[in-house]
């Protein structure tokens, strides 16, 4: 169990200057914001130190930053939300420099509750490189603005970068703390607990395209949980390697003796793993993804050579759900078929319905089955829906992530 100093145990921090690394990683439409769900996700941290007197310095990384610096990736449009949000002006440091002489004066300039935000981190260059090539100076700059540190950005924590791992050593060489906020404590409670040690039966439910984005998660899954359900595009290199015919439908073949190993670790551990065993199948994958298309069921043994398998069938939902009623821990990571087209969402919504209608704790792993969840209105029923994709599978792989393994223990 991981026991990470968080926000709470900063002591004394009334005029201090905290660094805050955030997610406000937001979708952009022609500058304006179209969903803000990461920037309320970091109020209550914000708030805190607001509240407790400090001088509160926040970063961010905005886009991938592929061509340089741009007024596209820019972090303007999450100050002047996050000044309506928290009632107050957010001074923002427009410099691509991110931590020069604009950064130090703004901080400078601070009083006690008083908000900075810093320009994108990766507009710097060196977010992203390793230490020893340039990543340490950039990290020792962060550190310089401020006396502690807070990482809340679960959504990075899976990346060693700068402003998420790199910069707590020159916190601590300066006497700091670093601390994790309420937001990343959340997701260590609930994804760290529901794989080391779950109430049971725990139930895992993976979906999506590919059985290769998923191969550790299979396999310490297996491991952890009671029953492992397999739905999405993954679930046809699994069907193919039972010996089913699959048609068009997506297959890893390469992944065809994973799947074979993955289903005799499940008999021999006496876990029980759940497949399709009816499928909805089309001519073809739907263009435009959200466009009419026709389609039939049939048992997943009996997909004919020239159609494809996009979503579970109604045999299936029902299996899949019957699953989950008596479970009292459920992870669910990824849809069950292509479900931003309304004709092939129905697996995605009886997994969904089935999670909202239990009383286990349930756990949505980031990505796409995050967005389904909220796209589809189940978002409110859950017990924990995560903020990181990427961050979320490596949590379940069993992997130590370095922006939670930087925090300070206890």
């Amino acid at each position: 169990m991981l026991n990470k100093k968080t926000v709470d145990d900063l002591k004394n921090i009334k005029g201090k200057k905290v660094l805050v690394r955030c997610d406000f990683n937001v979708p952009l439409k022609n500058g304006e914001i179209t969903d803000e769900t990461r920037i309320v996700a970091a109020l209550p941290t914000i708030n805190k130190l607001i509240n407790d007197g400090a001088k509160v310095i926040l970063c961010s990384h905005l886009g991938k930053v592929k061509n340089g610096p741009n007024e596209g990736e820019s972090l303007a449009p999450v100050a002047k939300r996050l000044s309506e949000k928290l009632g107050k002006e957010v001074v923002f440091v427009s410099d691509y420099n991110v931590t020069g002489e604009a950064a130090s004066a703004a901080v400078a300039a601070m009083n006690e509750g008083d908000v900075v935000l810093l320009q994108n981190t990766r507009f710097r260059g060196k977010e992203e490189t390793k230490p020893e090539e340039a990543g340490d100076a950039f990290a020792k700059e962060l550190a310089d603005l401020a006396d502690n540190y807070v990482c809340d950005a679960f959504g990075s924590a899976h990346r060693a970068h700068a402003s998420v791992a790199v910069v707590t050593k020159f916190i601590k060489a300066k006497g700091g703390e670093n601390a994790v906020g309420y937001l990343m404590q959340k997701e260590i409670d609930f994804l760290g607990n529901a794989v080391e040690n779950p109430v049971r039966p725990f139930v895992a439910i993976l979906g999506g395209a590919k059985v290769a984005d998923k191969l550790n998660v299979i396999s310490n899954l297996l491991e952890k949980c009671d029953t492992l359900i397999i739905g999405g595009g993954m679930a046809y290199t699994f069907l193919k390697a039972k010996g089913y015919s699959v048609g068009t439908s997506l297959v890893d073949n390469e992944k065809v003796d994973y799947c074979k190993k993955m289903m005799d670790k499940a008999a021999e551990l006496g876990k029980n793993m759940l497949l399709p065993i009816d499928t909805v199948i089309a001519a073809q994958f739907p263009d435009p993804i959200d466009g009419p298309i026709e389609i039939e069921v049939v048992d997943a043994d009996k997909i004919p050579a020239d159609k494809m398998g996009l979503d579970i069938g109604p045999k299936t939902r029902e299996l899949f759900a019957d699953a989950v009623k008596s479970a009292k821990t459920v992870v669910w990571n990824g849809p069950m078929g292509v479900f931003e087209n309304p004709v092939l969402a129905a697996g995605t919504v009886a997994v969904a319905k089935a999670l909202a209608d239990t009383d286990a704790t349930t756990i949505i792993g980031g990505g796409d089955s995050a967005a389904a969840v909220n796209q589809l209105g189940f978002a409110s029923s859950m017990s924990h829906i995560s903020t990181g994709g990427g961050a979320s599978l490596e949590f379940l792989e069993g992997k130590e992530l370095p922006g939670v393994i930087a925090a300070d223990d206890k």
